[in-house]
């Protein structure tokens, strides 16, 4: 059934001028529609607000006014925004109509993309991104769904600004706005904080995915991914796509790192080192074909905008070490039962009063003093060195009066060589003046050499791999005389070749000699059996038997068939004949050659002619070898004699 027909709004008019003749998708915020402009007669894409939502005045009010600043974003990679307005309890976007698919459209039908195709999408992207970037906008819902690909090849990104006000109104309540699948680490653990590196996070993933037509962090919940996005750096594609280049790998990492600082700055910043990477990889680089395995279904539930309720979440845990009001540190638990009263005469007057009017001026004055103490200077907080060069952190530390402590350095897939890695106390910690700040810098990527396993079992050269900081990649199995089933006869990078940690190495595994099948259809099971094991073959009988030309119980077919190769050791299945189907035989005496032939042969049988001497120029069938009416093999030869 075609749901357009039961959609209330197609062949409707909206605001006396866009007439809704097609929907074209529906999403988590919004349905979309193909219209017409009746006043500029132009044909045009409608955003249509859900009604739950459109219900709301404050997300109303904020979406209008974000759509009319993102209409002021003029960009060739950007869908324009034409007007926007209300009709009764719609409220829509009228914009820019592509004609053509969208990136998850693509994904979908190829799988993994040639290097070239993925960074041919990626940089008009990341160029409108970094426009709206530099504009002040942020799109907060990067995803393949919202990358268009017109049928002239443009490509462009749609839906800016209905994030970014959807988002404002949420926050409020503590709930995640986005898709799970290309969500950011603070985007999940601190949305309000969630600025321009939250679309150079999702342009990462979408480039992941773009090169190994998968997502990096799936789960059986969103509970599971969102987790994964927190605790789980995102994966080099090349562990996925052995040969892909480590550019790839570098640029991915990049642009995912879960903290923050340390990915580029915005998409300029990332369209930056991506045409870096575009330019030092080779054609042959580019153009590499990844396997094309089928990508991973896609319901489409994963990849809808969403609310996410923060239970979904991990729990967060209180703040410490922050300038609170004292009441938000107070619980009930902490809160002292008050003290007895005292009864006294009537009329009396205390002798403690006096000592209670001392001490509390006292009690004053050490308070005043603590927090003059407190705010006099006496401490400060550690300052933002992540991503910086040592030099700088030490700079940035004498600025603020504290000391550099000791200095440690790790190697490093993410972080430049030479800049912050982290700090101890982490950065923003409260810390005395002129104590001293430790700080991590990374030494770079660790490189390792990659182990001979030539000769080795899978199993051990799999650990061999791991021991070593490498990634185990793709099995590949051939033939050979020389190596035996199961051992690797080689890999790819070769070993003593230096690498990078967490490449991934491919390997060649042997399935051992090749052994020719020899043809056992219409042999008996045993005989067949004990050819099969003369040449090194397994034996394995299909469930259900067959009719066949060959009698019951002999072998009617085999699979892998003759004169193919398999390895030793390998197992060829045979299904046993039930014997030939028996089919009545039409009576075809008196009958012309020509229609008794016509006859068999549709009745299933193979004809022969015997006309000897008499029949030589005869055209009548005088008798036939099986009677009419009586039953044979289908497909055996009738014979007729011709007078």
């Amino acid at each position: 059934m075609d749901t357009t027909l039961q959609d209330p709004l197609v062949g409707q008019v909206l605001d006396g001028r866009y007439r809704v003749d097609a929907r074209i998708a529906v999403g988590g915020m919004a349905t979309v529609y193909r219209a017409l402009d009746t006043r500029l007669d132009r044909v045009l894409a409608l955003k249509v607000m859900h009604p739950a939502l459109a219900a709301d005045g404050i997300f109303v009010e904020r979406f209008i006014r974000e759509a009319k600043s993102v209409a002021r974003l003029a960009h060739p990679n950007v869908v324009q925004v034409f007007d926007q307005g209300t009709d009764g309890s719609y409220v829509y976007l009228a914009m820019e109509y592509v004609a053509g698919c969208t990136l998850r459209d693509v994904l979908r039908e190829r799988g993994a993309l040639q290097p070239r195709a993925a960074l041919d999408i990626l940089e008009p992207v990341l160029a409108a991104l970094g426009a709206a970037h530099r504009a002040g906008f942020v799109h907060r819902d990067m995803k393949p769904e919202n990358v268009l690909i017109g049928d002239d090849g443009r490509v462009k990104v749609a839906d800016f600004g209905l994030v970014r006000s959807v988002n404002n109104v949420t926050n409020s309540s503590g709930a995640v706005l986005g898709t799970v699948s290309y969500l950011s680490p603070e985007q999940i653990d601190r949305p309000n904080t969630a600025d321009a590196r939250v679309d150079v996070y999702a342009c990462g993933v979408m480039l992941y995915e773009m090169l190994t037509g998968s997502q990096p962090h799936e789960g059986e919940s969103p509970a599971i991914v969102l987790y994964k996005h927190l605790h789980e750096d995102v994966p080099p594609p090349s562990a996925v796509v052995p040969g892909l280049p480590y550019e790839l790998d570098e640029l991915v990492a990049s642009a995912t790192a879960r903290t923050p600082e340390l990915r580029p700055y915005d998409a300029v910043a990332l369209l930056a080192q991506t045409r870096d990477a575009h330019g030092r990889l080779s054609d042959a680089q580019l153009d590499m074909v990844p396997p094309q395995a089928l990508p991973s279904e896609y319901t489409g539930a994963e990849n809808r905008t969403s609310v996410i309720p923060r239970s979904l979440t991990v729990p967060r845990l209180l703040p410490v070490n922050e300038d609170e009001p004292v009441h938000h540190r107070t619980s009930v638990l902490e809160t002292p039962p008050p003290p007895p009263r005292r009864g006294r005469a009537s009329g009396g007057r205390s002798r403690r009063g006096p000592v209670l009017i001392v001490a509390a001026v006292l009690l004053a004055l050490g308070l005043g003093a603590g927090v003059w103490y407190i705010n006099s200077g006496q401490f400060t907080r550690v300052p933002a060195l992540l991503a910086k060069t040592e030099a700088q952190a030490r700079d940035r530390l004498d600025e603020v009066g504290l000391e550099t402590g000791k200095v440690t350095y790790a190697y490093s897939d993410t972080v430049k060589r030479g800049t912050v890695i982290s700090t101890d106390p982490g950065v923003g910690s409260r810390i005395r003046n002129n104590d001293s700040v430790a700080i991590t810098v990374s030494r770079g990527p660790q490189t390792v050499k990659v182990p001979d396993v030539d000769g080795d079992a899978l199993g051990t050269a799999r650990n061999r791999l791991k021991a070593e900081g490498l990634q185990p990649g793709m099995v590949t199995r051939e033939f050979s005389d020389d190596v035996p089933r199961g051992f690797v006869i080689s890999t790819d990078p070769s070993g003593g070749t230096t690498l990078r940690t967490g490449s991934a190495i491919a390997l060649t595994v042997s399935k051992g000699a090749p052994v020719d099948v020899p043809d056992v259809t219409g042999e008996d099971l045993s005989d067949a059996r004990s050819d099969l094991t003369e040449a090194g073959l397994k034996v394995k009988i299909a469930d259900t038997r067959v009719n066949s030309e060959y009698d019951a119980g002999q072998v009617a077919r085999q699979s892998p068939e003759s004169g193919s190769q398999a390895a030793e050791g390998d197992t060829i299945t045979l299904t046993i004949s039930k014997g030939p189907e028996m089919i009545e035989v039409p009576d075809v005496t008196g009958d012309s050659v020509d229609d008794a032939k016509s006859a068999l042969e549709e009745a299933g049988f193979q004809v022969e002619e015997d006309r000897g001497l008499l029949g030589l120029f005869g055209d009548t069938v005088r008798k036939q070898s099986v009677e009419g009416g009586e039953t044979a093999p289908k497909g055996s030869t009738i014979t007729i004699t011709i007078r």
